[in-house]
């Protein structure tokens, strides 16, 4: 049996579901990060947060304050880049023991199916781990460079060259914060295509929760209320 043959044994609400949880993870990073001027969102509002951070960081001496939370940001990335590759080696190994998956798995759906659509679903809860890892990956590069550039920034608040380099930092501050964010929305939402074990549907359904949780903590959070306070 070939390729082909194997992807029809899926349904097409399988091939719906795939798409809605996919589609929805898509749309849901990009109106968080280019929400409406009129309600935005927590991200958005922490990257301001993140250069005001910077503007002081100028003015304060000595900066080691700075240079901790920096730290704090590369160990939070390093760590969750860890747990990812731990996750991904768990899944992988679950694939090459799909048989006894299968067999738990026909005891929840009571449904019989060939090894090969268990092995595809998780597939797709690898490739959202795999995505958040490469995002923390490269989140915790980007405050490696930030925190060069903050090093780099001159202990004269005068020198024309402080602000400069202190809205560069601020600038890749906010770059890190967005990947590792996005490596967030990823864990998410690999959570949510476990549900596809359960079937199509609950994968839907999983989407749909995920993106929920998501939207709420973004856009009706108790967090961004206080962030919006004068």
């Amino acid at each position: 049996m070939n390729w082909i043959d194997r992807l029809s044994l899926f349904d097409p609400l399988d091939y719906a579901a795939v798409a809605t949880i996919l589609i929805l993870w898509l749309l849901l990073g990009w109106r968080i990060e280019n929400p409406s001027a009129s309600r935005p969102s927590v991200s958005v509002l922490m990257a301001d947060y993140r250069r005001k951070w910077m503007r002081e960081m100028v003015q304060r001496d000595p900066r080691i304050f700075d240079a901790q939370t920096m730290g704090t940001l590369r160990q939070g990335s390093s760590f969750l880049a860890s747990t990812c590759v731990i996750a991904i080696g768990g899944t992988l190994a679950l694939i090459g023991n799909a048989e006894r998956l299968a067999s738990v798995a026909q005891d929840l759906t009571m449904a019989r199916q060939p090894v090969f659509i268990w092995e595809i679903k998780l597939l797709l809860v690898v490739f959202f781990l795999a995505n958040a890892f490469l995002k923390f990956i490269w989140s915790n590069r980007l405050f490696g460079y930030c925190s060069v550039l903050m090093a780099a920034v001159p202990n004269d608040p005068t020198d024309p060259e402080a602000p400069k380099l202190a809205r560069k930092a601020a600038e890749i501050n906010v770059f890190a914060a967005r990947s590792f964010n996005r490596g967030l929305r990823s864990v998410y939402f690999s959570l949510a295509s476990v549900a596809w074990l359960g079937g199509a549907l609950p994968l839907i359904g999983g989407a749909i929760v995920t993106l929920l949780v998501i939207w709420r903590r973004e856009f009706a959070s108790h967090s961004r209320g206080i962030l919006l306070e004068k």
